[in-house]
């Protein structure tokens, strides 16, 4: 295994003291309520309540303010300064907001995880162990019987979808600037094939990067009626189209055109087994001329520069296990590179750190 620097030293040697060691087994064995109480000392107002005052406040001001209950308060400011996102001052009672406390309330990738992890998978992550066995989405049976997430993604219900869709545009946004001169600037793309577009957003940001190019969505049926509600009406519109396809279906062959400069997978690959990626990049390569080139972006987890990064992506991995697909994961980079060259394709260049950690690697056929 080939792990960045920055990880090189975390996953191989022992970090912790014995106590601290002890603490951390403990802290993962009461996991799930260190969540659910978390997330409610954010959603009830109470750590925005303690940033605001300046000298703390005691429980019977939480209670007056949130009205909530003495018992509620105690209960969750107890569990809370054992978690250590808050403090105390025990000559005063008031409690204050730790570090901890204040990332969770200001941290935006803390803020989509949190949302992401309670309303897409908390309930279907019970399922884990049997997805785990059968290699299905066992935990998706929670929102309805399909056999991927990306079937009943436009029927999921409404909070769940903001959250779903929070998480995947908070990711790939961040990287899309610098993405965006990479294939414009770099390559002077100006034929482009966004596979799996989803609702259109890097499409829309192509056509306003860029005002020569024609961009082609590939996805769902479902996905492309709701690419084209999003898009109407937006800025370079009529340079989008949509094409529908089953990307698992392996007669489902990429359309051609005359010259197609860019096929763009931007967080797609990793909604994939190993295999299925290798059947989906052979017939983008049937699509390809000599001068077009594959865009893959992808948060490959050993190229991480923190391992709090790495940590939150092989957790990902969980997602697509237990409620996306049941076979796919985030993946490293000598799974993808072994992807890449089963296609018979080749990789020519990997620019890293985009975003939040994104890698874009630019694959040709030669």
């Amino acid at each position: 295994m080939n792990l960045s620097p920055a990880l090189q030293k975390a996953y191989t040697e022992e970090q912790l003291t014995a106590r601290e060691a002890q603490h951390l087994a403990e802290f993962i064995a009461w996991g799930p309520i260190v969540f659910q109480v978390s997330r409610l000392m954010i959603k009830f107002g109470i750590l925005e309540m303690l940033r605001n005052a300046p000298k703390g406040l005691t429980r019977q001001e939480i209670c007056q303010q949130t009205g909530l209950s003495d018992y509620a308060v105690k209960c969750l400011t107890e569990a809370s300064l054992c978690i250590g996102i808050i403090l105390v001052d025990t000559e005063t009672d008031c409690f204050a907001l730790s570090k901890t406390g204040w990332f969770l309330l200001n941290d935006p990738a803390t803020r989509v995880n949190i949302d992401f992890n309670h309303d897409v998978n908390y309930n279907g992550w019970f399922c884990l162990e049997e997805a785990l066995l059968s290699g299905k989405p066992e935990g998706l049976k929670h929102f309805g019987q399909w056999s991927t997430i990306y079937e009943g993604l436009s029927q999921l219900p409404a909070h769940v979808q903001k959250s779903w869709f929070g998480f995947d545009h908070f990711y790939s946004d961040s990287a899309f600037p610098e993405a965006l001169k990479i294939v414009f600037d770099e390559y002077r793309v100006r034929s482009l094939y966004d596979v799996g577009g989803n609702t259109g957003k890097w499409a829309l940001q192509c056509v306003e990067y860029n005002q020569e190019v024609e961009v082609t969505i590939l996805d769902l049926p479902q996905q492309i009626r709701m690419m084209q509600q999003n898009i109407c009406g937006k800025f370079g519109a009529e340079r989008i189209k949509g094409y529908g396809i089953d990307l698992l279906d392996d007669k489902s062959e990429f359309p051609r055109i005359g010259k197609l400069d860019a096929i763009w997978m931007s967080q797609f690959l990793d909604c994939f087994s190993m295999e299925q990626i290798v059947g989906i990049l052979r017939r983008a390569k049937s699509a390809m001329t000599p001068d077009t080139r594959i865009f893959i972006m992808e948060t490959l987890w050993d190229r991480q520069r923190f391992a709090t990064a790495s940590m939150c992506l092989t957790l990902t991995s969980l997602y697509f296990t237990a409620m996306a697909n049941g076979n796919s994961k985030m993946y490293n980079t000598e799974d993808m590179t072994r992807c890449i060259r089963e296609a018979g394709l080749e990789i020519e260049q990997i620019y890293d750190n985009l975003g939040l950690g994104h890698s874009v690697i630019v694959v040709n056929s030669e």
